[in-house]
């Protein structure tokens, strides 16, 4: 049952990344070090906060299948935890059922 939880977990937060990834590719060129409004990415059902960055700091998130952009609050231990926190967000990184969910789920990695 815990796996079933961390896949749905990884499963919403991967289609918030589906929303930011539209938001970083609809960027004019020489923007990429202006700041952006990109949805949290957690696993919260309604959440709709907005998180603060670059798409360059973006970016630098997606380059780990397992990493998502947070509103500081939203991490969820029990399926992740905080590898870098930046003003306005926190970096998570999903393990275990959740990591490879996430994996899964990236369309980068196909």
């Amino acid at each position: 049952m815990e796996n079933q939880l961390q896949q749905r977990i990884a499963a919403n937060e991967s289609a918030f990344r589906d929303v930011n990834e539209a938001i970083a590719r609809g960027q004019w060129p020489g923007e990429q070090d202006h700041a952006a409004r990109f949805r949290c990415e957690c696993a919260r059902f309604g959440c709709n906060e907005l998180i603060e960055l670059t798409p360059r700091e973006y970016e630098a998130v997606r380059a780990n299948p397992r990493h998502f952009a947070v509103q500081p609050g939203h991490e969820l231990p029990e399926v992740e935890v905080v590898v870098a926190r930046n003003p306005g967000y926190l970096i998570v990184e999903k393990v275990d059922g959740a990591g490879r969910a996430a994996e899964e789920a990236d369309q980068r990695t196909d």
